[in-house]
């Protein structure tokens, strides 16, 4: 008996001391492998500063992560760190650093894909996409990122929970998230979610905090919904940051509707460029949140008037539908006056996932 006694308490420490271990070399080895695949992605965007005779335009930097989906030079990243971006330069793990541009973008799941305009002088790793349909709550997964620029950071953490939700004009998942408490801050949107066999099973999107800063609660987009929305078919890169308006809002701007779409930016070369929206130039403090005004309010597209979630939707999947070179109509008001603009969807180069 005694002897028996004496092996179990050999187990015991073994499951202490050796199993962290075996585990912290194991994360080691992984965030090595995978650390090549990772980039920093630096921005420029036009911002409006000032009042009135006051107001002038400056160029401000933005930082966010991304991962080589491509050897072929497709990168991979949250939609909001590049939707209105006018200059995108991705850096990678050697310091060398390209130019990309956005080709394809789906703000409502918060995922983009990025094509570098010139080639890397060395090799590219791709990473590995895993299904996310197998991720269970308590898996254990790790996050390379850029928290306020400290490139290639690591974060550990586990799965806390998963989100979806479906569409309500059409048959698939339009958003899709993964919950965790691996730490994401400013910097590390975009960032590739790993599981333990090093492949990305989600792409770094927000957090819910307090304080602006991380508290335990972060979020990712799925793999599969990223693969879905980006590697299936083309998907149009509108450029347009904008605010649903609707209630009050949309009676002090004095739309002939109950709701519409007010741009707050538009990126260069996009289809809103294409359109000739304009973006605001005017900061307005709502509800604690910072809105810019002054710019257009989009009411339709084409004959789908944007007065609720549902015929937003049903826009986006129209616009989703066009091939490059097609014809879109939006109707807008712009200054009091109700006005049409149209264009073609602009081109854009391929994006290879393979």
């Amino acid at each position: 008996m005694k002897l028996k006694t004496k092996y179990k308490l050999l187990a015991i420490y073994l499951a202490f001391v050796w199993f962290p271990y075996s585990s912290a070399q194991s994360i080691s080895e992984l965030y090595e492998r995978a650390n090549t695949s990772v980039v920093l992605i630096k921005t420029l965007q036009p911002e409006i500063l000032g009042k009135g005779r006051m107001k002038t335009t400056v160029m401000v930097e933005g930082l966010g992560s991304g991962f080589v989906v491509s050897e072929k030079g497709t990168v991979m990243t949250a939609s909001h760190i590049v939707q209105t971006a006018s200059l995108i330069s991705v850096v990678f793990s050697d310091g060398e650093e390209l130019p990309a541009k956005v080709i394809g973008s789906y703000p409502m799941a918060d995922v983009a894909l990025l094509q570098l305009t010139k080639l890397k002088s060395t090799p590219l790793t791709a990473v590995t996409m895993a299904d996310s349909d197998m991720v269970k709550i308590g898996d254990r997964i790790f996050l390379i990122g850029a928290p306020f620029g400290l490139g290639h950071s690591l974060s550990v953490g586990y799965v806390s929970g998963k989100y979806s939700r479906k569409s309500v004009s059409s048959g698939f998942l339009t958003t899709e998230f993964i919950q965790t408490d691996a730490a994401v801050n400013e910097g590390s949107s975009g960032a590739p979610l790993f599981n333990m066999n090093g492949e990305v099973i989600g792409i770094a999107s927000f957090i819910l905090s307090h304080s602006d800063g991380f508290q335990g609660i972060s979020f990712a987009a799925t793999s599969n919904i990223a693969q879905k929305l980006l590697g299936e078919g083309q998907v149009i890169w509108t450029g347009i940051d904008a605010y649903f308006v609707s209630g009050p809002l949309a009676e002090i701007l004095n739309l002939p509707q109950s709701a519409g779409i007010l741009v707050k930016k538009v990126a260069p070369y996009s289809l809103g460029d294409a359109l000739g929206l304009c973006g605001g130039n005017y900061r307005i403090s709502l509800d604690g949140e910072t809105l810019m005004v002054g710019g257009d309010v989009i009411l339709a597209v084409e004959n789908i008037n944007l007065t609720n979630e549902s015929k937003i939707l049903n826009a986006w999947s129209y616009l989703q539908e066009l091939k490059q070179g097609q014809k879109v109509k939006v109707t807008i008001l712009r200054k009091g006056e109700v006005m049409e603009l149209s264009a073609h969807v602009p081109e854009l180069p391929e994006k290879p996932m393979k």
